[in-house]
């Protein structure tokens, strides 16, 4: 985690800590009937692979879960971290990747379970099923629940700094992140799905484009705010906002709300169009070699003292049910991290699309990647054709040579 940690929720981990201590949910190895130590002396490493600044790690207090969940079990973790859906994917499909527990995103899980790269899960394995909200059972993705298990949910704002920007600007919603007004002080998501959600919303589209022309609209629109945008950016997000590089960036509501608690001067508010409601889950890799630890794992993430700790800790929505009676009301009533029912009517889920409209949003965010917005995208072409052009031109008057030495 970026900086310090938020006072109040340094002084609640303190105390919760006081009983949730590294080493304190060692001493007791079995819970509801759940055998944590099964598994103790098999010499077992699970590979868990899951996005960056997203479990609670002991910092300022808080509970270390890897560790618990090692001194708990005897089983070694593996832990490395990944910054979007795209990279993950990329990872596993290349084969590249050897993990055990991997976490990724509602839409994300959705393409992974129709291509057959997801192990279907033993629910006996993960009693602590039952503890998680059925608001966030039985998803799109997922409609049976038989590949993943929900880890948190959350929506997407705008953070800004409120000694850069005009607090009245604010009512532009979406159209903020295109005002000329912060041109070079504006971050973008550096991935194509959260990009073209927001470019949807400004269009007054569907986030989960229905054509290949819905797509064009999306990219001609990302291509328009290019000349305002300093950077597109993921976790580099951190360090540009609390260090005041930049006045503006669409991001994740907890993320953004540990950026307001590490720089005062950061607040963060939803667009009112509405925005994407996502739900990131815990998933096993299809041939994963240690498939009943790892669903171990995921039990252990579900319970409530660690799934407590892992909420005060990311700031990001729990979907496990005593989770939010346990947090400070800064946090349980937070419209960020716990929106009300008329907002989140306002919001879509990413759904997994057809492949002709990946394909087409793939070759449209590289052609708003690499699209010049200087207004002199027009001398390559031309210097390419006349470069094509004399070389033409030079293997002609060589093969005009040559035919009259022959002669």
């Amino acid at each position: 985690m970026n900086g310090a940690k938020k006072f109040f929720c340094t002084i609640l981990a303190l105390l919760l800590c006081a009983g949730l201590a590294p080493g304190a949910l060692a001493q007791v190895e079995v819970r509801g009937g759940y055998d944590y130590t099964r598994f103790r002396d098999q010499d077992i490493t699970l590979n868990v692979y899951n996005w960056g600044e997203y479990i609670s790690d002991g910092e300022d207090g808080s509970m270390d879960v890897v560790q618990e969940f090692e001194e708990l079990t005897g089983i070694r973790v593996n832990y490395t971290t990944f910054d979007t859906n795209e990279s993950l994917y990329a990872k596993l499909k290349s084969g590249g990747g050897d993990y055990d527990v991997i976490i990724p995103s509602d839409y994300m899980i959705g393409k992974m379970i129709n291509e057959g790269m997801l192990e279907e899960l033993d629910m006996g394995n993960i009693p602590n099923f039952d503890l998680i909200d059925d608001s966030c059972k039985s998803q799109p993705y997922d409609p049976d629940n038989r590949y993943s298990v929900a880890y948190t949910w959350g929506v997407v704002g705008i953070v800004y700094n409120k000694t850069m920007v005009d607090e009245a600007d604010l009512e532009q919603g979406w159209g903020i992140l295109w005002d000329p007004k912060y041109a070079g002080n504006i971050l973008m998501f550096n991935n194509s799905r959260d990009a073209f959600a927001i470019a949807a919303k400004m269009l007054g589209n569907s986030l989960n484009p229905a054509s290949t022309d819905e797509v064009d609209a999306a990219a001609a629109k990302l291509k328009e705010q290019k000349a305002v945008v300093q950077a597109y950016v993921m976790d580099e997000v951190f360090d540009k906002m609390i260090g005041e590089e930049a006045a503006l960036a669409p991001y994740y509501a907890g993320d953004g709300i540990t950026m307001m608690a590490d720089n005062e001067n950061l607040g963060m508010f939803l667009p009112a169009e509405g925005t994407n409601r996502f739900g990131d889950a815990m998933c096993i890799p299809k041939g994963a070699r240690n498939k009943e630890a790892a669903e171990m794992f995921i039990n252990f993430m579900c319970e409530t003292p660690v799934a407590l700790a892992n909420t005060e800790y990311i700031c990001y929505s729990s979907p496990q049910k005593e989770v939010r009676a346990l947090l400070p009301a800064e946090l349980s009533e937070s419209e960020l991290m716990y929106p009300g029912q008329e907002y989140l009517a306002l919001c879509e889920a990413m759904l997994v699309l057809p492949d002709d409209i990946n394909s087409a949003m793939d070759r449209a965010w590289s052609d708003v990647r690499s699209y010049d917005t200087s207004g002199n995208g027009w001398i390559f072409p031309i210097i390419l054709a006349a470069m094509l052009a004399l070389a033409a031109f030079n293997y002609w008057r060589r093969a005009a040579q040559k035919r009259r030495t022959e002669f």
